[in-house]
Parts: structure tokens; C-alpha cells; sequence
């Protein structure tokens, strides 16, 4: 009787353990099916899409032939909308920005902080030439004004009447270029010199699932793949093109990108003197404070290393000041790298469009001649039935035409011509062809044809 009651707790034992193995092989099995399923896109990206973007990138940047220009002029790249320590979400030292430059070959960078207490104080930014770099001053103020350039000393606050302040900007010998079109702007202000044709900053914003929806990729591609990570999120700025088109059939406005650097989409983790590991993301802001038990604490020693105070244990960045400095320029055509000379051609719109990030667009020009003169990009000429339009490429590209924001011209190759039709607007953009789809690459500002 006991030897049977034995063998049948056993023979019930045997069957939990079965029952338990199984289960836990099923759920193992369904956390798996769960992962994979979660990390489909993500993986897909890794083992097949971005390794082929980045030889389609690779064999583009081996063709690179610059263009011989004999305009006059010389070729600045620089990038615009870009934030420091003074700004409340970003902690990046000037001298980190210098230092970014100079790994980056960018010649100009133009600053666009958020104000401090409703401020723009024109002192409180570094200005003019640094070790080759030029500096230039700047603020993001409410209602996406983006003043450049404004005299030192000047203090603008955002109290101030729109119509006010655009006349305070140009008064102190700025310029007033408007941020984030995507949302409400008066664009009727005739102080008005430009607006950027692309921002990083609303691609992100609208990317389909926020930067949620990207978790998938940063956990497996930001280390191998940041670039085209960042390329991903891209999208084509229609909207933007066509406002920009509609306001130069009656006026004057300079097309610009914005990098909108901020270094500030990461997180990072630091032991505390008390025991716990505090993370906190890189604006900064302390996200949340774990507590260490015995166990979670030889773990975290295993995973991190030694436990010391205030040692950063890690630290994932998805928009490092240097990533999104390469990722679009705005290459400026003027005679001298200085405040002035630069203003100057922004105003006037010797200006393209660039993204880099794919290959480098340096010595892209964009001009109209007749024989007996000529101008570049943001310049006016005469038309005559003698007039050309010409673009001269370092890649092989696809050129397009447009007129008054009409489409009317195509063409493929290193260099493409056009016959005037008449007075208006010309700018040119080009693409390139990347795994057999075209990718924008260039956007030239216009020139105007009398």
C-alpha cells in the first residue's frame, strides 16, 4: 500500500515536471515568436536593407568627381538651426561644437538657442572666427523666429509684437528666418529673408510610431547603422517646397536646412553614492533612480564593471551633435568666410541645399548665362532667347527644373541645359539613384530671369 502510494507521487511528480518543462517551453517559445515579430522590421534593416544602402552610399561616393567653378565665388558649408548649453534641452559646450567642426569640415555654423527667461541676449553666444570655424549668433524664439546675426549687445525678448520684432531683427543688421514651418507662421511679414526647406527635427516628430516606434532599430542598428538609422526617418519636404514656391512668385525668400542639433534623444546611467543606479536622459533629466538589492547588484557589476560613485555605467545617443551636423548642409556661395559675407549671400540666396549624409554635394552649382553674363544661384539676369540654364553635378544625378513651383524639365547625367522659357523663378533640384529608387540629394535656390 505505501510502495503504491510511493510510485504514484512520483508517477503525479514526473507529470508536474513534464507540465512545467512544456510550459515553460511554450512560453519561451512565444516570448521568441514575440521578439521576432517585434524586431521583424528592425532585423530585416540589419541583415539585408542597410547593408545594401550602405554599399549603394559606398559605390555613389567612389564616382565623386568635383565640379572645376569658375564663378568667382567661394563654397562655404556651414548648418543652421543648432543649439548649445545656453538652451534649456541641450548641454553641448561650445568647445564641443568647435571641436565638431573641425572632425566634420563644416566652416560656419549658425546658432539658434532657446531663449533663457524670454531673452536673446546677442552676448551670450560665441561669435566670429574660431581656429577656421565661424560662429555665427542666433535664437528660436516663440513663434519660430529664428534672428541670425543680430548686434552685439542687442537683448530681444518674446514678448514682443511679431511685427515689432521682425523690424527689431533687421534694424540690428539681422536676419529673420522662420523655423519649423509645419506649424502657424505670418508669412506676410515683409522683414522676412527665408525658412528652412528641411528640418531633422519634424522628420522625427512625424515619424509613424514617434521615437517609439524606432526602439527596434536603435537596440540593433544605432551602433552598426547610425546613419542610415537616421536616413530612415527621412521624408521628402513637399509641403515645405511648396510654400517656398508660392512666396518666391511674389517676393524674395531663401530656402535653408536645419540640423536642429541638440544631443539631447539618449539616455544614460550613473551608480549613485547611495547604491542605486540613476538614469537620466541627455537634456539632462533624471528619468528614473533604481534601487540595488544584493542580487540586482552583482548583476549590474557583471553587466558594468566596477560600482563606483558617479561612474556612467552607459550611455546610447541616437543624435550626436557630430550625426546630425553631417547629416544636411547648407553650402554657401560668398568671397570670405566672415559674419558679413555669409549674412550677405543668405540674404541674397547663393545657397543649396544639401544631404550630405548620402555624398558629399560640394561644387554642385546652379547658374544661367547669355553669352555675356551670368548669375548664380539667389542672383537675377535679363532673359534673353540667347539665356541658358545650367547644372553642374559631382555625381551622376537626376536633374529637375521647376518654374514658379511648376515642374518643367528632367534630365540625367553629371551636367544638364535648359532654354528659358521666359521670365520667373528657376531652381533646380537633383536625386540620386540608390537601389534603383531616387533619393533627394540637392535643393538650389532659385534664380530670377527678367
Amino acid at each position: 500500500m505505501k510502495t503504491g502510494l510511493v510510485r504514484a507521487k512520483r508517477k503525479g511528480n514526473r507529470r508536474w515536471l513534464r507540465w512545467l518543462v512544456w510550459s515553460s517551453v511554450g512560453l519561451t517559445g512565444l516570448c521568441v515568436v514575440g521578439l521576432g515579430i517585434w524586431l521583424r522590421g528592425a532585423l530585416y534593416n540589419r541583415l539585408v536593407h542597410f547593408p545594401r544602402e550602405a554599399a549603394a552610399w559606398q559605390e555613389l561616393r567612389a564616382q565623386r568627381q568635383p565640379v572645376a567653378t569658375e564663378d568667382g565665388w567661394r563654397e562655404y558649408r556651414g548648418i543652421l538651426h543648432n543649439h548649445s548649453e545656453i538652451s534649456h534641452d541641450c548641454e553641448v559646450a561650445f568647445e564641443e561644437i568647435l571641436r565638431v567642426l573641425q572632425v566634420t569640415g563644416i566652416d560656419f555654423i549658425a546658432l539658434s538657442d532657446h531663449c533663457v527667461e524670454g531673452r536673446a541676449d546677442f552676448n551670450w553666444q560665441w561669435r566670429g572666427v574660431r581656429e577656421g570655424k565661424l560662429f555665427i549668433p542666433g535664437f528660436e524664439m516663440q513663434g519660430g523666429f529664428m534672428p541670425f546675426g543680430v548686434a552685439a549687445g542687442v537683448v530681444l525678448t518674446n514678448g514682443t509684437a511679431p511685427d515689432t520684432l521682425a523690424r527689431q531683427i533687421v534694424t540690428h543688421g539681422g536676419l529673420f528666418f522662420y523655423a519649423h514651418p509645419e506649424e502657424p507662421r505670418d508669412w506676410d511679414l515683409p522683414e522676412l529673408t527665408g525658412m528652412e526647406i528641411y528640418n531633422i527635427h519634424t522628420d522625427f516628430k512625424r515619424w509613424e510610431g514617434g521615437l517609439g516606434g524606432l526602439i527596434p532599430d536603435l537596440w540593433l542598428n544605432l551602433g552598426r547603422y547610425p546613419d542610415h538609422l537616421y536616413w530612415q526617418v527621412f521624408q521628402r519636404p513637399v509641403e515645405f517646397l511648396r510654400r517656398w514656391d508660392e512666396l518666391n512668385r511674389t517676393r524674395h525668400i531663401t530656402g535653408i536646412a536645419a540640423n536642429d542639433a541638440h544631443q539631447n534623444v539618449g539616455f544614460r546611467g550613473y551608480y549613485t553614492a547611495n547604491g542605486s543606479i540613476r538614469i537620466e536622459d541627455t537634456s539632462p533629466e533624471t528619468l528614473k533612480e533604481i534601487r540595488l538589492n544584493g542580487i540586482t547588484r552583482a548583476l549590474a557589476r557583471l553587466a558594468f564593471g566596477p560600482l563606483e560613485p558617479d561612474r556612467m555605467l552607459f550611455h546610447a545617443q541616437l543624435d550626436p551633435y557630430e550625426r546630425s551636423a553631417r547629416f544636411v548642409n547648407t553650402h554657401v556661395l560668398a568671397r570670405e568666410l566672415s559674419e558679413t559675407a555669409i549674412l550677405d549671400s543668405l540674404r541674397a540666396g547663393r545657397v543649396f541645399v544639401g544631404f550630405d549624409v548620402i555624398a558629399d554635394s560640394a561644387t554642385f552649382r546652379w547658374f544661367a548665362e547669355d553669352g555675356t553674363a551670368s548669375a548664380v544661384m539667389g542672383e537675377s539676369l535679363v532673359g534673353s532667347s540667347d539665356t541658358r540654364l545650367r547644372a553642374l553635378s559631382p555625381l551622376p544625378c537626376r536633374f529637375t527644373l521647376v518654374k514658379d513651383g511648376l515642374r518643367v524639365g528632367q534630365s540625367e547625367g553629371r551636367a544638364a541645359e535648359w532654354k528659358a522659357v521666359g521670365p520667373g523663378k528657376y531652381r533646380v533640384e537633383a536625386e540620386l539613384k540608390v537601389l534603383g529608387e531616387w533619393v533627394p540629394w540637392v535643393y538650389a535656390n532659385p534664380i530670377r530671369l527678367l
